[in-house]
């Protein structure tokens, strides 16, 4: 419920604090001096949104705060826990609204966002406004009120699921419909590069391997006349470096006989002598190995250039154009795969679809079946509030798939969105022989008023909602019906917090704590101020709703006389 309410520099309001109690509560005042700004900042504290225009003139900011206790164990309790917050503190909400617009928001002490704020209020309170019952005039309630009435708000939020589920699989299989078709484009290329890759059958070093043999093809004459001149020089002709050693080996070995100091160098220069004719040797098979090849010299430009325009293209080696190669392996691979995938994944979005369409065709018909009831436990509270005779109906309408493709699933011309297959229009006829309308098309706020405090007394005890605010639900009403009207407040607000702004003294004599809110003028400023009124203030006040505001003594007698009963 909500316990205490806090208004600084809020419109009219300078300074305002008021604590309010459980059962029903009810705030009177003369038109205009405020008690709807009460509403606007409850309204705000719930997450509706916020404008500088709101600031008191002269003020930098306003700020609203409001306490809410919730039950133990409630759904409101339990959210308070799972966001970090301590339920037996309570539930504090407060707004700061800045004349620049930099706004703050604050949950029990600490910074919140609107997101939160939202997410807690979401089933905190609900206000009714004369003109204003912007939930109970759009269809996604009327639903929502159907479901609740009807015990189907575990169905309801499995459809709801099941349609998260369904966008999530539909958004998965669109994904790789996408990827499959943007590499279906590439693997013509792919498959041409990797073929391109494969034809030229490189092997490891091949290029360093090619351009070394390049090399000596095209010196193949000045390596074999380099070869042949040494092979000469050492050892085939006259005078050659092997005659000389020799020569030089065998003195040297004649000398040895005569000192023996001299033998190892014998054995060197012999050693010499063998080296040099197998360097000759090798030069002589080099030089007989050289031959000029222009057709092999032509073979290895060919294969070099082949392999430089891969490497240029692949990556700038051939280490980078194998790398490539594997590369393309694994896209192709990866194509072959998408289209498993693929598979899978239409498999998938369908039987999602499946579970979503027989989900919601099943919450359809319960809908459909609970229905009548609905309707005659309407027009029976409408019975009571003074409606008598008004036919209430409920009609429904599938759910449109025109411009909503991403919203929506379609079969077999029917659409599925999360609330399921069909929209609910509450329709009314408040007068005998006429044919029900949208409730939404009714010109008159009191009837309005009426089939809102009749749907709220219905669902009363399955509601969680804990806090109802009634601004001017007496609208256009009087009478008997406003004792109806007076009688039914009460009763709801046995089982709620109802916080009632009314005109009528049959209501005001049926709370069970009295706020009056005046407007007064001070130090040239317009200024709203609430007080709570008990004993002859309050018959006083219900004299002035009754007569006026120079209330009769018979005036007052009647008040009192109403507070008795």
């Amino acid at each position: 419920m909500l316990a205490e309410l806090s208004i600084k520099n809020f419109a009219i309001i300078d300074d305002l604090w008021v604590r309010f109690d459980k059962g029903f509560t009810v705030i009177t005042g003369e038109t205009g001096a405020g008690k709807s700004i009460l509403v606007n900042a409850v309204n705000l504290l719930l997450g509706a949104r916020a404008s500088s225009r709101m600031v008191r003139t002269g003020a930098d900011h306003a700020e609203l705060s409001a306490m809410f206790l919730p039950p133990k164990n409630s759904p409101l309790a339990q959210k308070l826990s799972q966001m970090g917050f301590d339920p037996s503190e309570g539930l504090v909400i407060v707004r700061v609204i800045s004349v620049t617009d930099r706004h703050r928001i604050s949950i029990n002490n600490k910074p919140a966002t609107m997101t939160m704020l939202s997410e807690l209020t979401a089933r905190l309170a609900s206000i009714s406004g004369q003109h204003a019952h912007q939930s109970l005039l759009a269809s996604d309630e009327h639903l929502a009120l159907l479901d609740g009435f009807a015990g189907l708000m575990e169905m309801r939020v499995r459809v709801g699921e099941l349609f998260s589920k369904a966008q999530k699989a539909r958004a998965r299989l669109n994904e790789l419909m996408q990827k499959k078709e943007s590499m279906a484009r590439q693997r013509e290329l792919a498959a041409f590069q990797r073929e391109e890759i494969r034809n030229a059958a490189i092997k490891p070093n091949e290029d360093t391997d090619l351009t070394a043999q390049r090399t000596k093809l095209k010196n193949a004459t000045a390596l074999f006349e380099t070869s042949s001149a040494c092979e000469a020089a050492l050892y085939s002709e006259s005078g050659a470096a092997v005659e000389t050693l020799g020569m030089v080996s065998s003195r040297i070995l004649e000398a040895s006989r005569l000192d023996e100091a001299l033998s190892g160098l014998a054995a060197r220069v012999e050693r010499l002598v063998h080296e040099a004719e197998d360097i000759a040797f090798e030069l002589r098979a080099y030089r007989d190995s050289i031959e000029y090849d222009e057709a092999r010299l032509e073979e290895v430009d060919a294969r070099l250039h082949l392999l430089g325009g891969l490497k240029k293209k692949y990556g700038g080696s051939l280490e980078a154009v194998l790398a490539h190669e594997k590369a393309l392996d694994g896209q192709l691979e990866q194509l072959d795969n998408l289209t498993d995938l693929v598979a899978d994944a239409q498999k998938e979005a369908g039987e999602s679809v499946d579970n979503l369409f027989a989900a919601a065709l099943a919450l359809s018909q319960k809908r459909r079946d609970a229905a009548p009831a609905f309707e005659k436990a309407v027009a029976g509270q409408l019975d009571d509030l003074g409606m008598k005779g008004t036919r209430f109906a409920i009609e429904f309408d599938p759910v449109e798939a025109q411009g909503r493709a991403d919203s929506v699933f379609c079969k077999n011309s029917l659409a599925v969105d999360a609330l399921g297959c069909e929209r609910a229009a509450f329709m009314i006829a408040p007068n005998v022989g006429e044919a029900p309308k949208p409730l939404r098309e009714i010109a008159s706020g009191g009837e309005l008023s009426r089939v809102v405090l009749a749907i709220r007394a219905m669902l009363a005890k399955n509601d969680e909602i804990s806090t109802i605010v009634f601004d001017e639900v007496d609208a256009g009403i009087g009478g008997a019906v406003a004792d109806a009207v007076a009688e039914k407040l009460a009763a709801l607000a046995k089982t709620h917090q109802v916080l009632c702004i009314t005109h009528l003294p049959q209501i005001a004599a049926k709370g069970q704590h009295h706020f009056n809110i005046e407007k007064k003028v001070k130090a040239g400023r317009t200024q709203a101020a609430i007080r709570n009124l008990a004993g002859q203030d309050r018959v006083r006040e219900l004299a002035r709703m009754l007569a006026g505001e120079s209330p009769t003594q018979k005036a007052m007698e009647h008040a009192a006389e109403m507070l008795g009963e």
